[in-house]
């Protein structure tokens, strides 16, 4: 039997296309790439996470964000946690807890601008 990842797609809400692509580009070092509805076939655009679409992934859409009520997406960081941390909350997030260590690595809860629940997640030996 073949294991296929237990999450295989994530969609994050935010307010403004525009404004969420310039955070998550800044935050991660994307470079994302915006689909239209026209070109896509989709109901709206949205803008994928890559533009490695072979891979698990995700995107952003116009949507009602969460509010730090929904559930949270945890995103590994390029380079270390505390890179990480200080390219999200220059971007314009907040960082809402400490370190957690985990046997995979550790992370910090935090909340992009509009407010989604955002892991910021260093593997272990990253």
């Amino acid at each position: 039997m073949t294991h296929m990842p237990t999450v295989v797609w994530t969609e994050i809400p935010v307010s403004d296309l525009a404004k969420g692509q310039a955070f998550y580009e800044a935050a991660f070092g994307w470079s994302m790439v915006l689909q239209t509805a026209e070109t896509s076939g989709s109901p709206n655009d949205y803008v994928d996470f890559s533009d490695d679409l072979s891979r698990v992934g995700g995107h952003l859409y116009p949507g009602m964000p969460a509010s730090g009520n929904g559930p949270t997406i945890h995103l590994a960081v390029p380079g270390t946690l505390e890179d990480g941390i200080a390219r999200f909350t220059n971007a314009g997030g907040a960082v809402l807890s400490p370190p957690v260590e985990i046997p995979p690595g550790r992370f910090v809860y935090a909340t992009d601008p509009d407010g989604n629940s955002i892991g910021l997640f260093e593997p272990k030996g990253a």
